[in-house]
């Protein structure tokens, strides 16, 4: 297997062979892991939903159209901590540990050095940009128009559909970021002692040096996820735990466990 060392205080070996193949037996591997053990697959996807059904009526219920499509765009990004129980669950199956309720839910602690903790406030001051430069994306396609008064309408007018033509393009690369350096290093902080600059380093590493295979991967998350949160959200009970399952074995793939 080729391998490429990343820079860092804590060198980790990364694949650059990654192809097809890989990413096809990942989601073989974590369909697996999802019917072997669906239960925890399925409460940790079951929150995800409830929290995407309650964005939805808490702004769309108040008129707050642009607010709603604005936070579901950025809603994916935190898919990856929904599912930080459920790498726990496919670690241990891989490990041969026994999987129980304690172990799963202990496991969104991290390994207790608060690197995780770190990661999510990073995401979340990433996903609070957003939504503020969404709100200005809008402000510049409708100036005379005023922030708050948006409808389906005018989200389809000439006007609207390039403001969401342009938001779509800002939007796909904050993701595309932020996939770049997630995808790896958070189900690495699960798996290894290292802090989370060296986790996301190993993530942008991967992606490098993997290029097309991740972009792949980047497209078929999104592509899943988009058409999961359609009807209701209701399809991510199943394609969240299928999606984290997989990506523990990608990850397992891409970052060598004797690296």
């Amino acid at each position: 297997m080729n391998i490429s060392e990343t820079a860092g205080p804590e060198p980790v070996n990364v694949a650059v062979d990654l192809e097809w193949q890989d990413l096809r037996a990942a989601i073989k591997a974590g369909w697996a892991d999802f019917k072997a053990m669906p239960v925890y697959g399925l409460f940790f996807a079951l929150f995800y939903m409830l929290g995407g059904i309650a964005l939805y009526f808490g702004l769309v219920s108040k008129g707050q159209l642009l607010w709603f499509i604005a936070a579901a765009a950025g809603f994916p990004l935190f898919a990856p901590f929904a599912a930080i129980g459920i790498y726990e669950v496919s670690r241990r199956r891989e490990a041969g540990e026994s999987v129980s309720w304690p172990a799963v839910l202990g496991a969104l602690r991290g390994r207790g050095n608060g690197q995780l903790s770190a990661m999510a406030v990073t995401v979340l001051i990433v996903f609070g940009f957003w939504v503020v430069l969404a709100r200005g994306i809008f402000a510049i396609f409708f100036s005379q128009s005023g922030i708050g008064q948006e409808t389906a309408g005018m989200l389809l007018s000439g006007q609207g559909l390039a403001m969401l033509a342009v938001g779509t393009v800002v939007g796909a690369l904050i993701a595309l970021a932020l996939f770049s350096v997630t995808v790896v290093s958070l189900p690495m902080l699960l798996d290894r002692d290292v802090d989370f600059v060296t986790a996301m380093i190993a993530s942008l590493e991967v992606v490098r040096q993997n290029r097309k295979a991740m972009m792949k991967w980047a497209a078929l998350i999104a592509v899943v996820l988009f058409v999961s949160m359609l009807p209701v959200f209701v399809g991510l009970l199943i394609t969240l735990p299928v999606l984290g399952h997989s990506t523990w074995h990608l990850y397992r793939r891409a970052v060598p466990a004797d690296g």
